[in-house]
């Protein structure tokens, strides 16, 4: 049993409804988001379902001719409503009005893809079986045609006893009369249709009575619904709930006399449904003889999931998209890392110095500037993911990588987000939502910081450029072949890391990979953004509270108490500050400036290594001694904590070198000039390298914390992720460290 299912909340009475409520429910890849947004528009909230992982959106339909507006819930996409997921079991709840928070809907638009008619209409007879009043979009009808697809609506309504509107969603077509029988009560729905086998409905028909006597208020369609489930599908612990042990003990004894007499009740439902279906479909249904053309899907199919031609494009494509993520965001990036630091300044420069201009600058300021700066990352990323998925195109990526990633535990859906993750962690865990299985997901999520991101470059950088000779291994450099090695370790500790999560840690099956290819069809520019702008706002208003949070957290500790600088320094630093308010030859001047600057940076260096912050570093010293690091490294690492790249600025502060960088030839050389009382040197060879095994694998980003603390609703993964890859990180330094001591490499 999945540990994500396990964390349901229990039943709870449903939200009153202020008005009248209405669910969107489909199968996946039929459309449902396009009609979601055409109906609601920017009037959308998307949240997750309260203890679970499951995106919950919820949007207001203004509707036509000034009625009160309508509230559309867009159930998660599903199969069939008997549960083998998270995503099901809340599809499930939210349609009976069981979900925590979720008002029970009026009715049901069921969305269906025109060009798959019989599949869809098993999800659609589950939900008329419920008793709620239902109304069947069918949708894409246009690619139906155009693939010979031609559906008679007026007998398909009158099969099913329900009203039927053919739509094109993604075009607008048929929205605005969709629209007034949304606003409009429904019929009520028929009797059911289908039959299941004499046997099974006998035992069916006693359940039944077992429930009207433990729950006197369900419908009879409800009580029809629950005894099915309960015999055919097996249990989960949220379900069990509902009844009592009496009521399992008969289930089981049902299903033993069904299985004695050799009768596969367990597919009974799917078999009485499609012995219902089948026929329905196919009267409704007319097509026209192609001449043995083949459609526009099958010839790209035949390009895009050839067993070479289909990696070999699917990895242009990725190399397209993360060079994009990686390119296209550095201007807009640089123009936000300008304006933070142009609204420091200006504070700086409008409030009198003191700690509460401090903590604008470096706390409050630094601390936004920390969220924004990822945003055209995660923007750029969910454009290409929109388009991939309006598309058709990722289904096909999931499905040409699937063979690949079940080796470890994962399916083809895990490609995008770990690929994701080298550009940022941020974007590739928000990547993650594509995956519908949740064990699979987490799995995902709690992997991907492992791949090299692009933060812990300068990291790489300095400490390469500073401790790695330029001489060369055959035709490849030492330099260049150290950062291939650390990109390299990354991704093996990620598959194995995969591999012992799925066995030991994160419980449940491996989601099962059964997937319907849909159409090709042209995405729509404003459904793309509209999911860009939900993605934008999700991570600036939860992940980016956190983040300021601990920016400003980081920035206390960093700032107190206060070290007073020497006197004589204060003195020297008002006599320079007096000297250059007169007009002075341009060397002069230059020459002051350089010495004002040093003693600034002397007074910051003294006020980080007696501040809190500085003092952790100190006391935890003996701890990080054993990977050849001294208090200095110890404070580098806690700062390093708001984002990787600060323990470049964070050692330029150490070592007194104002505005460091990866690129600062004079933090690499009073690094190289740092010793111990007894002349030993700080920084060796090794332990350059034992820093940078350290920062492949620990988890060394606040921002991935709160992200990881917003994707999965609790805090037990993210601190589980911390001490993972903390522990991690800290063995790997140990034994590259010492072992390299031992080989001779200092």
């Amino acid at each position: 049993m999945s540990q994500e299912a396990e964390k349901l909340p229990s039943p709870a009475s449903p939200a009153q409804p202020a008005r009248r409520v209405v669910a969107l429910a489909g199968n996946p890849n039929v459309g449902k988001t396009a009609l979601f947004n055409q109906l609601t528009g920017l009037r959308q909230k998307v949240g997750n379902y309260p203890g679970v992982t499951v995106e919950r959106k919820v949007g207001q339909m203004l509707a036509p001719g000034g009625s009160d507006p309508v509230d559309i819930i867009d159930v998660p996409g599903t199969y069939s409503l008997n549960p083998k997921s998270l995503d099901e079991e809340i599809a499930y709840r939210v349609l009976i009005g069981e979900m925590e928070g979720t008002p029970a809907p009026q009715a049901v638009v069921c969305v269906l893809d025109a060009s798959n008619l019989e599949r869809n209409l098993y999800l659609a007879s589950q939900i008329m079986d419920l008793g709620i009043p239902t109304l069947v979009a069918l949708n894409m009808i246009d690619a139906a045609e155009k693939d010979g697809i031609t559906i008679d609506a007026d007998a398909l309504s009158k099969e099913l006893g329900v009203p039927v509107f053919p739509i094109v969603a993604s075009r607008g077509k048929g929205i605005e009369a969709l629209k007034e029988v949304i606003a409009a009560p429904f019929p009520a729905c028929p009797l059911r249709h289908w039959k299941l086998q004499p046997e099974v409905e006998a035992k069916v028909a006693e359940l039944e009575e077992r429930i009207e006597k433990d729950i006197p208020h369900l419908s009879h369609a409800e009580r029809f619904v629950d005894a099915v489930r309960a015999l055919t599908t097996r249990r989960s612990s949220s379900f069990e709930a509902h009844h009592n042990l009496p009521f399992w003990e008969a289930v089981d004894t049902a299903r033993a006399e069904l299985e004695s007499n050799g009768i596969e009740y367990e597919s009974a439902e799917i078999v009485g449904r499609y012995e219902w279906l089948t026929p329905l479909a196919a009267r409704v249904t007319s097509r026209r003889d192609m001449g043995g053309q083949r459609t526009l899907t099958e010839r790209l199919d035949a390009v895009l999931t050839h067993k070479i031609a289909g990696p070999a494009l699917f990895l242009l494509i990725l190399m397209l998209i993360f060079q994009s993520v990686f390119a296209w965001a550095e201007p807009f990036m640089n123009f936000i890392d300008d304006a933070t630091v142009w609204a420091g300044s200006f504070i700086a420069a409008t409030l009198p110095a003191g700690p509460i201009r401090d903590l604008l600058v470096d706390g409050v300021v630094a601390g936004v500037g920390a969220v924004v700066i990822f945003l055209p990352q995660i923007l750029i990323l969910f454009f290409f993911l929109g388009m991939l998925e309006d598309t058709g195109y990722m289904a096909r990526a999931a499905f040409i990588m699937d063979r690949v990633m079940k080796n470890v535990g994962l399916s083809g859906r895990s490609v995008v987000p770990l690929l994701s993750s080298f550009a940022c962690a941020i974007p590739g865990v928000m990547a993650a939502r594509t995956i519908e299985n949740q064990r699979d997901r987490l799995i995902t999520i709690l992997v991907a910081p492992l791949m090299t991101c692009s933060a812990r470059l300068p990291v790489y950088t300095l400490m390469i450029a500073a401790f790695i000779p330029k001489g060369e291994f055959g035709f490849i450099g030492y330099q260049g072949l150290t950062l291939f090695l650390l990109y390299l370790a990354g991704i093996v500790m990620a598959v194995i890391a995969s591999w012992a999560l799925k066995k030991w840690v994160v419980k449940g099956e491996q989601g099962m990979f059964l997937m319907e290819l849909p159409p090709y069809r042209m995405p729509r520019l404003r459904d793309v953004i509209l999911r860009m702008s939900e993605r934008a706002k999700l991570f600036l208003t939860r992940a980016g509270t956190v983040i300021l949070s601990l920016s400003v957290v980081l920035w206390f500790l960093a700032s107190f108490p206060v070290t007073e600088p020497p006197a004589a320094q204060t003195a020297r630093a008002a006599q320079i500050e007096a000297q250059l308010e007169n007009d002075l030859p341009e060397a002069r001047r230059a020459s002051l400036e350089e010495e004002l600057v040093s003693i600034e940076d002397a007074a910051a260096s003294a006020q980080l290594r007696g501040s809190v912050i500085g003092r952790m570093g100190q006391a935890i010293e003996p701890l990080i001694r054993p990977l050849g690091y001294d208090w200095k490294i110890g404070i580098a690492l806690i700062t390093s904590f708001a984002a990787r790249e600060v323990l470049v600025s964070t050692l330029g502060t150490i070592y007194s070198v104002g505005d460091a960088d990866e690129e600062s030839s004079s933090l690499k050389e009073r690094m190289i000039a740092d010793t111990y009382p007894d002349g030993t040197p700080v920084w060796t060879p090794m332990v350059a390298v034992s820093v940078m095994v350290f920062f492949v694998f620990a988890l060394q980003c606040m921002s991935t914390v709160a992200i990881v603390r917003r994707e999965t609703g609790t805090w037990k993964w993210p601190v589980f992720m911390l001490a993972y890859m903390g522990i991690l990180a800290y063995v790997a330094s140990f034994v590259v460290y010492h072992g390299g001591k031992a080989m001779g490499f200092n």
